[in-house]
Parts: structure tokens; sequence; C-alpha cells
């Protein structure tokens, strides 16, 4: 037997794309399915694509208690904002990898202000484990809060950049663009096809959406002197179910901004190459392409695969990378499993994949 694991909020997407990796995992064994109104349904009814894996066939949900959880080793939890603090209360000392933004942010005033009279529940450990030292910490914690799909893509674009001191933190512009399962599975007026197809929108303009404050927080723990990174985040909506492709600006410094004309952008851009390969050079999941090829949302499509790709602006003195990963992949169920993985002392890349579906 594998080690049991529970997942509570399987009926959304990510909790759907979770059970996909788990079926096929080599040393985890599903012991509960858990979800909230779909509880007592068959689970291949939601999720069809399961349909023949003996977890599922002629399964149904399980109402979400800490009794049907509590008897996995680790829980999943892909719960809407404000449930996994409740339930996590009822579940003391029990590993959890949390999806939700419960305990993503330290700031409680943060928190406040992006998710309204929700209580701040606290920090956990941050799970991205391509960040300096956080594979470690990852592999020491009981709880960890997952990062949000937008914040890993723009977090993995910027990161190697900062910590090298090579672009300047208080002039950061992210714009991303998001397939329709990042907003969840819920029926809305503006998700339905007929609204989206065709059409590319813009939303929650005005650094008003809730990944900002997370993203300012993760970046500003990389940089080499302690310092407040500050990012202006635009997302918008693309016509496709699934991925992410954020294109992120941000200042160069001085030093690498003031280089000989003639030579500027190649001599630039080599540095930057030069930071994202030391970041990235060993882990088994971020790539950064070959020089003139670009991240495409396809290729990381149904992997826990993130590319990465950056040149110079010298004309605007800028640094700009375009990044991508599949929003329910390394954005959340690909990444909850890696995580996973480390806080089990497994291998971190065990039942994940870092090559897409194509075409």
């Amino acid at each position: 037997m594998g080690i049991q694991v529970a997942v509570a909020g399987a009926s959304g997407y990510a909790g759907g794309e979770l059970l996909r990796l788990l079926a096929g995992h080599p040393d985890l064994e599903i012991a509960a399915v858990t979800a909230g109104s779909s509880a007592g349904k068959p689970i291949t009814s939601i999720h069809p694509n399961l349909t023949g894996h003996p977890a599922f066939d002629g399964k149904n949900f399980e109402t979400t208690t800490a009794e049907t959880l509590g008897r996995a080793e680790l829980i999943f939890m892909a719960l809407p904002h404000g449930e996994s603090a409740t339930l996590a209360a009822q579940l003391p000392g029990a590993r959890i990898v949390d999806l939700s933004a419960d305990f993503r942010l330290g700031d409680e005033a943060a928190w406040h202000q992006f998710y309204g009279d929700v209580s701040h529940a606290g920090r956990w450990a941050y799970g991205l484990p391509e960040l300096p030292g956080q594979r470690e910490r990852i592999k020491a914690a009981r709880t960890v809060a997952a990062p949000g799909c937008y914040a890993t893509t723009s977090i993995l674009a910027l990161a190697p950049l900062l910590a090298a001191g090579l672009v300047e933190p208080d002039d950061i512009v992210i714009v991303a663009a998001s397939g329709t399962s990042g907003a969840g599975r819920s029926l809305r007026y503006d998700l339905l096809a007929s609204e989206i197809m065709g059409s590319m929108s813009a939303y929650k303009v005005g650094g008003t959406h809730r990944h900002t404050p997370e993203i300012e927080q993760a970046l500003s723990e990389v940089l080499p002197e302690p310092g407040r990174v500050t990012i202006s985040f635009t997302p918008t909506l693309a016509p496709m179910p699934r991925g992410i492709l954020a294109t992120s600006t941000a200042r160069l410094a001085p030093a690498i901004a003031g280089s000989a004309p003639a030579t500027q952008t190649e001599d630039a851009t080599s540095v930057l190459r030069a930071a994202f390969a030391d970041a990235y050079g060993d882990g088994p999941f971020v790539h950064l392409l070959p020089e003139g090829q670009w991240p495409a949302t396809a290729a990381v499509y149904g992997s826990n695969g993130a590319h990465v790709q950056v040149a110079a602006d010298p004309h605007a003195g800028r640094a700009v990378v375009i990044s991508t990963t599949d929003n329910l992949g390394k954005g959340a169920a690909g990444q909850a499993v890696q995580i996973a993985n480390l806080m089990l002392g497994l291998p971190e890349t065990a039942g994940l994949t870092t090559h897409g579906v194509a075409p």
C-alpha cells in the first residue's frame, strides 16, 4: 500500500486535476475524496476523464468532514477561500497542502484589504520549491500553502533577477493571460462560452487582484537587501480552458543598463539569462528556453512544467520576461503534488511530468 492521502474539495477543476495526478502516482494511495454540494454524486459523473480507475469507478464524493479526512496521512485542500482555515483548525497535527489563499499572506492588513472580513488565519510555509531555500522549508513543514497560479508564473519570472540585483524592485509591471479554468467551476455569466470565444478581456485592473500582495510578498523576500517590491499587475482572460502566459517587465539596474550601446542588448541579455540558469539549472520543472525561443501555453499543457525566456530591452532600459505554466498543473494541482512529495520524503518528480501534451 502507498501513503494514504485525501482530497477535500475534489469536485472543482483543481481537485479533479489532483485526482488525475494521484491516480497515476507510484507512492500515494487515495483514501478519501470529498466535496461540498457534490457530496453523494458519483466521482466520474463530475470527472468523466477518471473513468476506469478503481479508486473512482462506482465511488461517490463523501461529505467533507474532519473525521473523513483524518484517516489520511496527508490532506490536499482544494476548497474556496475561507473554508480551508476552518477545516484545518479541526485537524490539529495533520499534514496539509492547502491550495486556497487562506495561509499565503503574512500581512493581516493586506489580507483584509483583498479578502474582506474573512478572518486572517496566519501564514504557513510557502509552497514554491524553486525559491531560494524553500525546498528545505517545505520538507520540514507539516502544513504548506500552495501558491496561486498567477503568482507562481509571475514569481518564477522575476525572482532570479531580483535576487541577483539585476532589476529595480520598485518598477515592475506584469500583464498575464489565463485560461477560464483559473476562475473555478462555478457557473458565471461572464464565463459562458458565447461570452469568451474569440475575445480577450481584462479584469481586476488597477492593483485590485488578490494575487498582487502574494507576488509582492514572495519577491520582497528574495531581495539581496531588505526592501519591498512593488508591482503593477493586470490579469486578462484568454479564450482557452487552461494555461497562463505572463509578460513581466522591470527596470534594469544601472550597472546592467549602462553597458556600451553597440553591445548593450547582447551583453545585458546574457547576464539576465545567466541568472535564470543559476536559479533553475538544477531543478526538474522550470526551464529557461534557448535564446530566441519564446514560451507558449500549449507546450506545458497538462504538465507541471514552467517555461521562461528573458531579454534585455535597452531602448526602454527594461528586462522583459515571458513565462508560462498550466494553471491547473504547476499553478495548482501539479505543484501541490510536488509539495507533498517533498513533505513525505519522496522523489520530487514522483507522479509528475515536465512535458506537455501536444498538439
